[in-house]
């Protein structure tokens, strides 16, 4: 029986620096912003006592920056909507972390609840709104970071008044 392990055989990769990639300097993908917004989503000693509640409007803290891009964790109570708008040349990824939100866009409405993720393509026209009974939290990781959003109409697509009806009974 052969007593070599694979370790024994090539030794440890740790020893070998040469071998390995470096680290990015920060994310650089899609994948590698779903990967920051999880884990910041994951740390919730982070982030959690951090939040506040705003009666007037959504509430939102900077919480992160780094070469490029901006975290950002947000608030709403029931009824607090962020208006239509886009974020300019800014890609983002939103993630809920307490609660529900529902995002409606031209092609209808999505309600986001934790662990989803939504990325949004540089100029996506879309309204998040807390439609909930219960306070929700957010974190939206933009790239590059947030200088702009502009307020947008939405055309949203004809519905029929069942699926209106549908659509508020849910």
């Amino acid at each position: 029986m052969n007593q070599d392990s694979d370790l024994q055989i090539a030794g440890d990769l740790l020893e070998v620096q040469h071998l390995l990639l470096p680290a990015p300097e920060h994310p650089s993908t899609v994948a590698g912003f779903v990967r920051l917004a999880r884990t910041v989503a994951a740390d919730r000693a982070r982030w959690a006592p951090l939040v506040a509640y705003d009666p007037t409007s959504r509430w939102y803290h900077r919480l992160e920056t780094g070469p490029g891009y901006e975290v950002w964790l947000l608030s709403w109570l029931p009824g607090q909507g962020s208006g239509a708008h886009d974020h300019g040349r800014s890609a983002g990824v939103m993630t809920v972390l307490d609660g529900a939100l529902t995002e409606h866009t031209p092609g209808g409405r999505q309600v986001l609840r934790p662990g989803g993720h939504r990325v949004v393509a540089p100029g996506h026209a879309h309204e998040v709104v807390n439609d909930a009974l219960e306070p929700a939290v957010s974190l939206h990781v933009y790239f590059p970071g947030l200088t702009t959003m502009p307020v947008r109409t939405l055309e949203r697509s004809a519905t029929t008044p069942a699926e209106e009806a549908a659509r508020l009974t849910h």
